[in-house]
């Protein structure tokens, strides 16, 4: 097909495929602990139906986690095999009151789609979908589709899926679709990811409670004690104070403090922290955050000193660390930085390696091509995700020869992962055509 005939068939496609998407999201797939499970079935059997419908042949696998959903058809001869990646899962909600419409109800305001999963992850699917149905039974490429349903939970079961399944998704090319754009209107390919590091920090100073009264002032509480040692993880600029954590400079796009402030929602008055390019803090250096609390609420806080205190650490790894030797230095920091001798003990969650992707090569030429004609001449970008997408290490891993193109839906308003998510919809259409005439550029470039 040529490039006009590929864009109108994507045209021809897009309402049904803007239907199916709004289908998708209809379903609360959370594959999180304690939600209704039998939905991210639901989510799997749609997906599936869905690329049966493209002249897949499809199955549903898991591997002691929730079900992902393969999808292939063989290449004709001598083309490339390309694999294709998304995720059918979405986070949980949160708060609903901070959510504009039901989070499971799609709508469009202003251009935008806005439901829970509209961008991440859904849409990624799609964006697979609508490439297979322009081109009907013209497919220039052989496609194996992997559609994971733990993603969003950690992708526990992956690697053991990527084993099982390894000859099924032996692939030239690796197109995942769970990144973003640099902005609206100009498109980018994600060439490094940090890896995390999750964990549980208890401090403990008492057996048991006692009258803050009688005690205080001699006694340390484990709250003040928790806060203090909570203090040492930065230095007084913001940058991570945690010895051994690796990190670079090196980013080579800027990112406007006008307009980071405005994305993330920054409240008046308040700055930066960190020192060094916005986009190095963000991409090539160490990050840490406290993402909760375990003390007595203010509501029902007696008189009394906290004999325990918890909180759970979040920890972005800098591109070039090694997750396992971040997790012990991050643990020997909270043990060596105990206040007044508290009892600390460090409780491992989940950790994801980083990943540099080397984006050079005919495939990556082929995508920086397409890329260029879906929007409209525009060049392309490369571009860190301060995120994490641990499984992509374990695709390098696991398939080094294939050429991986990290790619996706969502732009700086996307919000994923929170209240008003939401789909730029002329944006998913370039997607859409992009991923189409990749697939062709891809198969010129690989014949």
């Amino acid at each position: 097909m040529s490039e006009s005939e590929v864009r109108a068939a994507v045209e021809r496609e897009m309402p049904g495929v803007r239907a199916d998407l709004e289908r998708l999201v209809r379903i609360p797939g959370i594959a999180f602990e304690g939600f209704d499970h039998s939905h991210v079935e639901r989510s799997a059997e749609a997906v599936a139906e869905l690329l049966r419908g493209c002249g897949l042949d499809v199955e549903i696998v898991r591997s002691g986690g929730q079900p992902a959903v393969i999808g292939r058809r063989a290449a004709p001869p001598g083309a490339p095999t390309v694999l294709l990646y998304a995720h059918h899962d979405v986070q949980p909600v949160g708060d609903l009151s901070l959510w504009e419409s039901d989070p499971f109800e799609p709508v469009e305001r202003d251009g935008r789609l806005y439901a829970r999963g509209a961008a991440d992850d859904k849409a990624g699917i799609m964006a697979h979908v609508a490439a297979l149905r322009a081109y009907g039974d013209a497919l220039p490429v052989g496609v194996v589709l992997f559609i994971e349903g733990e993603e969003e939970y950690g992708s526990d079961s992956l690697e053991q899926l990527l084993v099982e399944h390894r000859d099924k998704l032996a692939s030239d090319v690796i197109v995942i679709a769970d990144s973003g754009n640099w902005d609206i209107g100009v498109p980018a390919l994600t060439t490094s990811l940090r890896g995390i590091v999750n964990c549980f920090v208890e401090v403990r100073t008492l057996d048991q409670a006692v009258h803050s009264g009688m005690f205080g002032g001699a006694v340390p509480d484990a709250l003040t004690a928790l806060v203090r040692l909570l203090a040492t993880l930065h230095d007084d600029a913001g940058d991570v104070a945690v010895e051994g954590l690796v990190g670079r400079e090196g980013a080579t796009v800027d990112y406007p403090e006008d307009r980071i402030r405005a994305e993330a929602g920054l409240a008046d008055g308040v700055g930066f922290i960190g020192t060094g390019r916005i986009t190095d803090r963000l991409w090539t250096k160490p990050a840490l955050a406290i993402l909760g609390v375990d003390a007595p609420s203010t509501g029902e806080a007696p008189n009394a000193l906290v004999p325990s205190a918890k909180a759970k650490l979040s920890i972005r790894l800098a591109p070039g660390d090694d997750s396992k030797r971040a997790y012990a230095a991050v643990r020997a920091h909270l043990e060596r930085h105990a206040p007044w001798g508290a009892q600390v003990t460090v409780t491992f969650e989940h950790d994801g390696d980083p990943c540099v992707i080397d984006a050079s090569g005919p495939m990556f030429d082929a995508a920086r091509s397409a890329f260029r004609a879906a929007w409209d001449g525009t060049d392309p970008v490369d571009i860190g995700v301060g995120g994490s997408i641990p499984f992509i290490a374990t695709f390098q891993e696991m398939f080094p020869k294939a050429a991986i193109l990290v790619t996706g839906v969502e732009d700086p308003h996307a919000r994923a992962h929170g209240p008003n998510e939401s789909l730029h919809l002329g944006e998913f259409a370039r997607v859409c055509l992009a991923e189409a005439l990749l697939l062709g550029k891809v198969a010129a470039a690989g014949g």
